[in-house]
């Protein structure tokens, strides 16, 4: 049986073999394996030369695959077979010395020659075309004149700043005369300077009667700003302007999702701007270490946004950074306070700024620097910094460190000198208690001792020093840090409105301005 054909071997001009596909004069009458009938009978034959057939030709193949069954009988006559054409092939051939006789078209010449030029190749490649040039006659009178176009419109004509506008008009074709009035019509909505650069003017310059006169100005449209368009055309008397407002949905735009294996991969395929991910990341770690924040734990940024009618849409500051669903939840807003905006928490507490701590509660009495000892009577170098304060006043340290010396030193009275690593090291003198010993680790704002009056003091008050590399500095020179506080009314209005921004669903803004 053959793959394609549908019935057993068969007599006939094929050898017996059905055929997968034959054509008559009508098409193809067999295809697949559907049986019709053969579109040339079988032509009958002797027994002697049926048997000769099936016995000496039924398995006899001329041409078989070289790249199956190597070594075999088959094999070996299939290579003979192939040398055998080749050496046909070869002895055919008319030889490589014996030429081949034919003719060439003769050189073209005269007007083919030209026809043929102006309809090559190359005369198209530099921006001809074909067929013949064909010269004036006398019929062609010469313009005494060439007309120009009484209308032509400047689309997109880009402005680098606004104070170029003039310029550009005038660039542009515009009339000095016109050009003023244009500016002078302008800057009543709007000045040059809140122009943005890149802003695109749409021009139409109408007739004018000689080419040796600008065209005049028929109309100019322009967005001046985000919220307004304004539009100066010509009417009877000269050039008006109108001012065409632009609605604004100033709704914030609040972004959520879980931080994963990255905060800020995250949010940006959640949405948020790339300019919002980055000051959200820097706002939290001034409250946490960013690296701390697990996978399972969900990001909610929201972010200004105004919504233009038109369709446009600008992004603003960062309004909200939050994080919830795990132990570092964190929730902070930007409030102005005092004309100074800071980020404040969800219970009104500030950033903590500066390197050290407030040592203690007081007030600055004696600074550092030389100055006339109250007691000795004579002038002298103050190595450190006094804070006048109630005895017993509690004392802080500075920052981490450790007690490099806790007990009684002469003049100082009870002191505690303090190793914060590297190059730095605090001490505190006239104490009236020394709550630590040497060696022990303290940590930023710890009470460490009481203020008191020990030693050459003339009142309760803390001596504060500084040291560097071992030499005393100025204390004032080091930051001290503070941590601000919102009370009162400010306190009540901050917690208005981050409940109104906790409310803004998530993918849109709240139906309020939340600038």
């Amino acid at each position: 049986m053959f793959a394609g054909g549908g019935g057993a071997f068969d007599d006939g001009v094929f050898g017996g073999h059905r055929a997968l596909f034959l054509r008559n004069d009508h098409g193809l009458e067999l295809g697949g394996s559907a049986v019709v009938t053969p579109a040339f009978p079988p032509v009958p034959g002797t027994a002697l030369s049926t048997r000769l057939k099936r016995r000496v030709f039924a398995n006899l193949d001329l041409a078989p695959d070289l790249g199956a069954r190597i070594g075999t009988l088959t094999w070996y006559r299939g290579v003979a077979t192939c040398l055998g054409l080749c050496a046909v092939t070869f002895l055919m051939a008319p030889g490589f010395e014996t030429p081949i006789y034919g003719t060439a078209a003769p050189a073209l010449t005269g007007a083919e020659l030209d026809a043929a030029r102006a309809q090559a190749i190359k005369p198209l490649a530099m921006g001809a075309t074909t067929g013949y040039r064909v010269a004036a006659t006398n019929l062609v009178a010469p313009l005494t004149d060439t007309p120009e176009r009484p209308i032509i419109s400047l689309d997109g004509v880009k402005l680098a700043s606004g104070d170029a506008l003039l310029s550009v008009l005038k660039r542009s074709g515009v009339g000095a005369k016109d050009a003023e009035q244009v500016g002078a019509l302008v800057t009543k909505a709007v000045a040059f300077d809140d122009i943005q650069p890149g802003t695109t003017l749409d021009l139409t310059l109408g007739r004018r009667t000689d080419k040796a006169q600008p065209r005049p100005l028929q109309n100019m449209a322009f967005r001046a700003k985000f919220d307004l368009k304004l539009e100066v055309a010509r009417n009877g008397t000269g050039l008006a302007l109108k001012q065409i407002p632009i609605a604004i949905d100033h709704t914030p735009l609040r972004v959520q999702g879980a931080i994963g294996s990255s905060l800020y991969r995250s949010a940006r395929a959640a949405g948020a701007p790339a300019k919002a991910v980055e000051s959200f990341i820097r706002t939290l770690a001034t409250r946490v270490p960013v690296s701390h924040l697990g996978s399972g734990c969900k990001f909610d940024i929201i972010v200004k946004q105004a919504r233009a009618a038109t369709g446009e849409v600008q992004l603003g500051n960062l309004l909200y950074a939050g994080v919830s669903s795990c132990d570092n939840k964190v929730q902070l807003m930007p409030w102005e306070s005092n004309g100074k905006t800071e980020w404040f928490d969800g219970g009104g507490k500030g950033n903590k700024t500066g390197m050290m701590a407030m040592p203690t509660n007081g007030r600055f009495s004696s600074a550092f620097g030389m100055r006339r000892h109250p007691i000795l009577g004579y002038t002298r170098m103050h190595k450190g910094i006094d804070i006048a304060a109630a005895w017993g006043t509690p004392v802080y340290a500075a920052t981490d460190g450790v007690v490099q010396f806790a007990g009684r030193s002469s003049g100082y009275g009870n002191f505690i000198k303090l190793n914060h690593g590297g190059a730095f090291g605090t001490g505190y003198g006239h104490l009236s208690r020394i709550l630590v010993h040497g060696g022990q680790s303290v940590r930023k704002g710890q009470v460490i001792g009481a203020v008191g009056n020990t030693g050459m003091s003339t009142g309760p008050h803390l001596h504060y020093e500084l040291y560097k590399n071992g030499v005393a500095v100025n204390p004032r020179s080091v930051a001290f840090s503070s941590l601000r506080q919102l009370t009162g009314s400010d306190l009540g209005a901050f917690r208005s409105k981050l409940s109104q921004l906790l409310s803004v669903p998530v993918g849109r803004g709240a139906a309020k301005d939340s600038d």
